[in-house]
């Protein structure tokens, strides 16, 4: 079926009217985006999808908010039956999406808001008395609101009591065959920002203790962020040359640095349900992570990874050395979080709880998926 078979349809069987991230844009709400797209989700529902955020400077912004502001307001006044649905992470941008959705309460458009990421609630804590009424108000009137795990639906619970919230993991799909840990480098990959909040600091300062055991460890820092002050952290502990950088990658980068890996590190200070870490876990890499967010939701200490309180150092610098140390601890439990993925992130499994709600509130599917759609009761 062609995009315009699609948009004239969508007048007879509702439309969805998607906000969310660029194509160049970077995190867990373009991943899991890109997660439902790989799944047909697009292809299946009348789906006009308006980019809001840019990953550009001020200019490309500037431009994208002008495109994105005429595009919606031409969809919802075509649409009579729309349903918005409105991807948010937390500050960069949270703004202007809650703009975009405040219109289209305003036109009375029902509205799904999916919440990606970490740091909602300091988010929320550092607003005025106007900003939190806002959010207040825009979680209060949303038809439904998507969240990624069971930290963060407790999270809007408490501020917005009657709030429609459920939780539905973020889609994540496991391909490949068990990973070879045994003849892999002494390599820790980072797939972080490099900043404070994601425990990069922290992460140098474990490794000095790592290599005293592991002489040959490296770290290997894929994500943008203050380089130069990690590299001179780095400098500062002696092991600027065991540290690599190599920025901000793509799918296919990260894939290869996965399947280099021996093991991945986030000990965060602040997170939701991060798409690296469930990334990390769904090929086979065992797992060092802070017990933040809904880490623990995923993550059983000692079973799929190892858990850390966020800050603490040397249980941190233990666990990394653990696992170079022993590869079949290594492969047990990177085996044991794939699987952990497989049967809680599988695309299959939870994109059907997100078209359910596209159902319930009266968006006709162009192609209905095969096998029953059932939603999962938060715990």
């Amino acid at each position: 079926m062609t995009d315009m078979d699609s948009r004239e349809r969508g007048n007879d069987v509702g439309t969805l009217i998607m906000l969310g991230a660029g194509a160049e844009t970077r995190g867990s709400a373009a991943a899991a985006i890109e997660a439902c797209r790989a799944d047909g989700l697009f292809k299946r529902w009348p789906i006009e999808y308006v980019p809001t955020i840019s990953g550009g400077g001020a200019r490309a912004e500037a431009a994208l908010v002008w495109r994105s502001v005429r595009r919606f307001g031409e969809l919802l006044g075509r649409h009579r039956r729309a349903v918005v649905h409105a991807h948010f992470c937390a500050r960069a941008g949270f703004w202007r999406q809650a703009a975009f959705a405040g219109l289209a309460l305003s036109m009375q458009r029902p509205l799904i808001v999916q919440l990606h990421g970490g740091g909602f609630e300091s988010f929320y804590d550092g607003c005025g008395t106007p900003g939190r009424a806002a959010i207040d108000l825009l979680l209060r009137r949303a038809a439904a609101i998507v969240v990624p795990c069971r930290s963060l639906l407790h999270w809007v619970q408490r501020i917005a009591r009657d709030a429609k919230a459920v939780c539905i993991p973020a889609p994540v799909a496991v391909t490949g065959g068990a990973a070879d840990l045994a003849t892999r480098p002494n390599v820790v990959l980072s797939l972080a920002r490099l900043e404070r909040d994601k425990g990069i600091f922290d992460l140098l300062d474990a490794m000095v203790a790592v290599r005293a055991a592991v002489p040959d460890a490296r770290l290997v820092c894929a994500g943008d962020g203050d380089r130069e002050a990690v590299r001179a952290a780095a400098e500062r502990l002696g092991i600027r040359d065991a540290v690599k950088f190599v920025g901000w990658v793509g799918p296919s980068g990260k894939r290869a640095l996965l399947e280099n890996a021996a093991v991945l590190a986030l000990p965060s200070y602040v997170e939701g349900l991060p798409a690296s870490l469930l990334e990390g876990m769904a090929a086979g890499v065992p797992v060092v992570a802070s017990t933040v967010g809904g880490i623990p939701e995923i993550v059983a200490d000692g079973a799929t990874g190892l858990l850390v309180p966020p800050g603490d150092k040397g249980a941190l610098g233990r666990h990394l050395r653990r696992l170079l140390l022993d590869r079949a601890l290594g492969a047990r439990i990177g085996a044991a979080g794939r699987e952990a993925v497989r049967v809680r992130h599988a695309p299959e499994r939870v994109v059907p709880q997100l078209e359910h709600i596209y159902k319930v509130l009266g968006v006709g599917a162009l192609v209905e998926r095969p096998g029953p759609v059932e939603m999962r009761k938060a715990a």
